[in-house]
């Protein structure tokens, strides 16, 4: 069984797709240990409330949320993942993981699996991932142990700099980053 941390982070808009996605992961065999961002795990949005989807996030894993930074440190010490997913992951955190900054429970998740040369997946679903954020991207995709989920534009016409992940390629994306290969194409 493949011990998978899943982290959340606020782009609310793709959190039922997320969830959707999350059921199939348990469908495959995978034991999921989620994790919020301070924000997704406490902001109400007209996708739904914060309280809402912590319980459908629990539900589906069977665990408790990973809430705070402390209790994300662990993670690296004690080897917990075997691959650590971000779904969705905004433009925000992004940029602060390119730059290693370390100020969610997200983003220490993301630091702490790292130094295990581990798979960190990302799928993004950012709106200004092809504007300022587009060189963390870059940054990112050269980077050791980092695999993206295929993504496209959503909305070129009404929203030309917004990218969104592919979610449905999530699982071939995992099993992919755990033989280190990145799945292609990454433009879908």
């Amino acid at each position: 069984m493949i011990k998978l941390g899943v982290c959340l982070c606020g782009s609310f808009c793709t959190f039922s797709t997320v969830i959707e996605e999350l059921k199939k992961l348990k469908s495959h065999d995978m034991d999921i240990y989620p994790i919020m961002s301070y924000n997704s795990q406490t902001t109400d949005t007209r996708f739904g409330s914060a309280e809402g989807f912590i319980k459908e996030i629990e539900s589906i894993s069977e665990k408790k949320i990973i809430r705070t930074i402390n209790e994300a440190e662990p993670i690296g010490p004690k080897k917990m993942f075997d691959a650590l997913l971000v779904a969705p992951c905004t433009g925000n955190t992004l940029a602060k993981l390119n730059n290693g900054i370390t100020d969610t429970p997200v983003l220490m998740a993301c630091k702490a699996h790292l130094r295990n040369d581990r798979p960190l997946i990302i799928a993004i679903a950012s709106n200004d991932a092809m504007g300022i954020n587009f060189k963390n991207i870059g940054d990112m995709l050269n980077r050791k142990n980092i695999y993206f989920v295929p993504f496209s534009q959503d909305d070129c016409i009404k929203k030309p700099n917004s990218l969104v992940a592919k979610f449905d390629l999530i699982h071939s994306t995992i099993e992919s980053a755990l033989e280190g290969k990145q799945l292609q194409p990454v433009l879908a």
